[in-house]
């Protein structure tokens, strides 16, 4: 037994079991400190992971070598993409997965990675060194106190968690679990910003109680994908179905009863809510000419009868809900295991960290997930292998790892959080990334493995596989490319899929781009391009990548080209100490919030909300200069 390690992880939540991990491969000795070790990784809301932009953050996270959707694809029970009608970039993995399997695997990851320790208790205080601005480890509940040169805080909803059902309520981190006390009464002395959020979750139901034979089914997809790159790890073979059930005029008028009661509305809840996982009783407000509203009901595990009712978050009181779920179609004879209820807790600003998700206030100290102002357990896995690599990588001495927004989502998501910061809690779209055609999900591994690789994440058998893969690619791009076909060739397939015939011998990379070709299918009409897939031992995933590659090779390029130029930017840098107050050509706002933000690079400087384009080009001229 010892109490010193190089790197402390405090939560064990879905950023602390990446960081933890990540810290641990990569040779540091790392400490996990959690309130319930049966409850790693928990999904506390839904049990599912992916979806629009946050499939394609798990994918990065297996890409650089974490865990998140290898454990994902080990406990999924329905796998779909999302947005398969539309382009590329928008292609989403999302699966439901068995909530106590994805716990289960979690913790037996954790507990045989080497380097890491375990200890369950609860830290109610760090401890800083004698100028109070490097972190030097933590004390307990219980009285332990563990040093080391790093410590993660990934909190979660914990710090100061209040848990509101009508006017009842109860201190928590979750229900059933106890809140953790006085880490942010120490920060907030110490001189960081702590502000409030809330977020929500539905009623659980026993799917004993429910006809489903009054709702519509949703099912998988029929070939179900994957997160991971891994060759080894293979896609769900049995799949869960969900369901779609809809609220009525008559469940809105329960509702609306109890509106009195509702902690959102009477000012009992003073937090920020999520914009985008609106209760339901924000959605009548919002949505008052909406007569029904669409639910799905979706299971927790394979083995058990606990549903989840996604899109009726809710903090009414427990018989408001009940009587208004007992309502919906197919619900009547409804039984529940716990009512919804809305959670407040304590975050900072993440406008106080830099990019390595480092605090600038105090050396050491990392904050990661949701006590960063995020919503989601893709964008808090996230940060935590990024907390995990950067707080391992400074004690090593070694530059950190720091993704732009032209390499990763990942990159997008703690660019916006440390200089634009959040006045909500923030949440991954497609949108929020200017360059998404480079930043899909099935080429995540060409754009990060090799760095998880070089870092000492990623290992020799997930490099040697991307290696294999990319040549495969290779091969059957630059055939595609060289290939000739001629009309006699081509035209009876064209005409079958209702595409225009060609008059004259074209290169296929001329017919791939059109919208209704698809390469798989083309390679079943043409003996040459099915000859070159089967000689390379190309797979679904290498036709489907090279099919992407050369229908959208246009935009790609244009995209690169845009991201290349703008790249200037981010690399004048910008001195940590530098008095924005000697420029006063720029404006009092710009002066104000480059002050607060502090940014490495002009590029960075560019984005703050407040910073203008006149104020860039004023940078530009002196920073060049």
């Amino acid at each position: 037994m010892t109490t010193q390690f190089d790197i402390i992880v405090v939560g064990g939540g879905h950023a602390g079991c990446e960081a933890a991990r990540a810290a641990a491969t990569m040779g540091a000795k790392t400490l996990i400190i959690t309130m319930d070790m049966t409850k790693f990784a928990n999904m506390s809301c839904n049990p599912a992971v992916g979806g629009v932009a946050k499939g394609q953050i798990v994918r990065e996270i297996d890409a650089l070598g974490g865990m998140m959707g290898i454990i994902t694809d080990k406990s999924t029970i329905q796998f779909r993409m999302l947005n398969r009608s539309k382009g590329a970039a928008m292609w989403s993995p999302r699966a439901q997965c068995d909530k106590e399997l994805f716990s289960r695997l979690w913790r037996r990851e954790l507990e045989r990675t080497e380097n890491l320790s375990i200890w369950q208790d609860n830290v109610t205080e760090m401890i800083f060194d004698e100028n109070g601005d490097r972190v030097t480890g933590v004390r307990t509940q219980i009285g332990m106190t563990f040093e080391a040169a790093a410590v993660i805080l990934t909190a979660g909803t914990f710090l100061e968690g209040l848990i509101h059902v009508g006017r009842s309520q109860a201190r928590g981190g979750r229900l059933g679990d106890m809140a953790s006390f006085g880490l942010s009464a120490q920060l907030a002395k110490a001189g960081f910003e702590v502000g409030r959020m809330k977020t929500g979750t539905p009623a659980r139901i026993d799917s004993r109680s429910i006809d489903f034979s009054k709702l519509t089914p949703q099912y998988g997809d029929e070939n179900p994908d994957k997160f991971s790159f891994l060759p080894e790890i293979e896609p769900v073979k049995e799949q869960m179905p969900c369901y779609l059930a809809y609220t009525s005029k008559e469940v809105h008028d329960t509702l609306k009863s109890g509106f009195a009661d509702s902690p959102l509305f009477n000012g009992t809840i003073a937090g920020i809510g999520p914009r985008y996982c609106p209760s339901i009783e924000d959605k009548l407000r919002t949505f008052a000419d909406k007569e029904q509203h669409q639910l799905f009901l979706e299971p927790e595990g394979a083995e058990t009868t606990e549903y989840y009712l996604n899109g009726f978050s809710s903090s009414l009181p427990w018989q408001v809900q009940f009587k208004a779920l007992s309502q919906i179609k197919g619900f009547e004879n409804i039984m529940l295991f716990r009512p919804g209820y809305a959670i407040e807790y304590d975050y900072f600003p993440p406008t106080q960290l830099n990019h390595t998700l480092e605090t600038k206030l105090i050396k050491g100290l990392y904050f990661a997930g949701q006590i960063n102002g995020t919503t989601g357990y893709e964008e808090a896995a996230a940060q935590g292998l990024m907390a995990g690599i950067n707080a391992t990588l400074a004690i090593k001495s070694k530059e950190p790892l720091i993704l732009k927004r032209n390499e990763a989502y990942i990159g997008v998501l703690i660019d916006d959080l440390v200089t634009k910061g959040v006045d909500e809690p923030y949440r991954m779209f497609t949108s929020r990334a200017e360059y998404r055609i480079l930043l899909r999900g099935d080429n995540a591994d060409m754009r990060l493995t090799k760095k998880g690789y070089e870092i000492g994440l990623a290992s020799q058998n997930r490099m040697d596989a991307v290696s294999r893969k990319y040549k495969k690619i290779e091969k059957l791009e630059s055939f595609i490319k060289e290939y000739s076909v001629s009309p006699e060739e081509i035209n009876p397939y064209l005409e079958s899929i209702g595409s225009s015939p060609i008059t004259q011998k074209r290169k296929l990379i001329d017919i791939t781009p059109r919208t209704e070709v698809n390469l798989s299918s083309l390679s079943e009409a043409l003996p040459a391009l099915k000859k070159v897939i089967e000689e390379n031992g190309c797979d679904r995933e290498v036709i489907e990548e090279v099919g992407i590659i050369t229908k959208y090779s246009g935009y790609i390029e244009r995209e690169k080209l845009i991201a290349e130029r703008l790249e200037r930017l981010e690399n004048i840098r910008i001195r940590d100490d530098f008095d924005y107050n000697t420029l006063k050509s720029i404006t009092i706002e710009a002066r104000q919030k480059l002050s607060k933000i502090r940014p490495k690079t002009l590029g960075q400087a560019s984005r703050i909300p407040g910073v203008s384009p006149s104020d860039v080009n004023i940078l530009l001229v002196y920073f060049a200069r």
